[in-house]
């Protein structure tokens, strides 16, 4: 009988957790219809979708293995007073102060309100009379116009990840280890090769020149001989 009694508290602990969350959706949903004067219909739909999954956290709360029937327990008032009830107040957020004859049935039914039944059944009644074939076409239409909506949707999002991944592209101009290279070669001479300079020829006596540096023994005999031609062949030369 403990363990029985155990489960059912720990089981309402958890539903009644959920509820108050759902509470809370609900009062922010209410809030921002009233209050908020830039709501738009995507925050609508995130705060129903918030709504919806938090009703399925319930339904599976009470459809688990460890959650006692709720179906078995019999919820009774213990006292029913027109008295304001402090405790009462507080935990229906001010909704409830007090207990009465009155509100009672209200809070105890297990159906839905007698008017909002009525509606129900008239739109179950207006929906059972459509003929099967027409509410066929009316089916394949709408299917045709939200499979279209759809391509159109896929389409543009692709359009958009492209020009997305164009621009990113677009936008680099240059190569992080290419700058890190070229700053390591300006400052420390990384990848830098040493190769050979050779300095200027000077002319010594006699007209020829004679190499300084790390010229090479051919390029010198070269110059050599043609200031020698050179000089052989001069008019003026006595």
């Amino acid at each position: 009988m403990q363990r029985e009694e155990k489960l059912l508290e720990s089981a309402l602990d958890a539903v009644s957790q959920r509820i108050n969350d759902l509470k809370s959706s609900i009062h922010s949903l209410i809030s921002k219809l009233q209050d908020d004067p830039n709501v738009n219909w995507p925050s609508v739909l995130d705060s129903f979708a918030l709504i919806s999954g938090q009703m399925n956290a319930i339904l599976k709360v009470m459809k688990n293995d460890k959650t006692p029937l709720l179906r078995n327990q019999i919820v009774l008032p213990l006292l029913l007073s027109p008295d304001p009830d402090e405790e009462l107040a507080k935990s229906t957020q001010n909704r409830v102060s007090a207990l009465t004859h009155d509100i009672t049935p209200d809070l105890l039914r297990t159906k839905p309100d007698p008017d909002v039944e009525i509606r129900q059944n008239q739109f179950e009644q207006r929906a059972t009379q459509v003929p099967q074939e027409t509410a066929q076409k009316q089916i394949n239409t709408l299917n045709k116009v939200v499979g279209h909506v759809l391509d159109q949707i896929t389409h543009s999002r692709e359009e958009w990840e492209n020009e997305a991944t164009v621009r990113e592209a677009a936008a680099v101009t240059c190569k992080t280890s290419d700058t890190h290279s070229l700053i390591a070669s300006v400052g420390l001479g990384r990848n830098l090769k040493h190769g050979s300079v050779s300095a200027p020829s000077q002319t010594g006596r006699g007209g020829q020149a004679t190499g300084i540096g790390t010229s090479t023994g051919k390029a010198a005999s070269t110059i050599k001989t043609n200031i020698k031609a050179a000089t052989q062949v001069h008019p003026y030369n006595r």
